[in-house]
């Protein structure tokens, strides 16, 4: 049975160009074509499609529709793959499409258009519950990762991680060591150590127990 696939395109020359691809696989059963997020919603909801192919960019705003079509669409019609095209290698679109789970998603560069079985393999793939990332945009995101300093807190203990998401929640010691069944003591060893490893040293005027709640805010996590 043919794969029953919507295409949201706001180009129109692009759009027709792709449909032309598409309306001649015989995999393929391509039920209608559009160009903004509004249509495609309203057409995902009439038609029931298998898979929608959509650009990242349309109207209304021309942000990130696409991924907001693919996240709308993984609550209301879990059973739909998604193939999202964009011009743009930009790893935070493709964490973005992600976030709520790889499968039966798709993220390709639209230089693979031109390249039909790239784009039909990405729509079996969605369509049979796998994903597919363009090989640029998994070089972006390995290059981004390497470029990313080292966290501070990752040298902490689990334990001291603890202590420390509770200093960020305004506890004293002894809330602490009642909340985490420790005693005052051992939470002041643990959060010498917190203070040794970050590097923060005995100094007038500086609060140790502020700089450490500081620094574990900065690197994203939240109190």
């Amino acid at each position: 049975m043919a794969i029953r696939v919507i295409f949201a395109e706001d180009n129109t020359l692009l759009r027709e160009g792709v449909a032309r691809l598409l309306a001649a696989s015989q995999e393929l059963d391509l039920l209608a074509t559009c160009a903004t997020f509004d249509q495609l919603m309203t057409l995902v909801a009439d038609l029931q499609p298998d898979v929608v192919i959509t650009d990242i960019r349309m109207p209304p705003s021309g942000t990130d529709e696409g991924i907001r079509a693919a996240n709308a669409l993984r609550l209301s019609h879990p059973g739909i793959g998604v193939v999202v095209l964009s011009h743009y290698a930009d790893p935070a679109y493709a964490l973005a499409l992600l976030e709520r789970g790889s499968a039966q998603r798709a993220y390709l560069l639209k230089d693979r258009v031109a390249e039909t079985e790239q784009l039909l393999q990405a729509i079996r793939a969605v369509h049979q519950g796998g994903s597919v990332i363009d090989p640029v945009v998994v070089e972006e995101l390995v290059a981004a990762r390497t470029r990313q300093a080292p966290s501070p807190l990752q040298h902490l203990t689990a334990r001291e991680h603890d202590i420390l998401r509770e200093m960020a929640q305004g506890h004293s010691n002894a809330a602490i060591a009642g909340r985490l069944g420790l005693t005052e003591r051992a939470v002041e060893k643990h959060s010498n150590s917190i203070f040794a490893k970050l590097h923060l040293n005995e100094e007038p005027d500086v609060n140790r127990r502020v700089k450490a709640v500081l620094v574990y805010l900065a690197n994203g996590s939240p109190p």
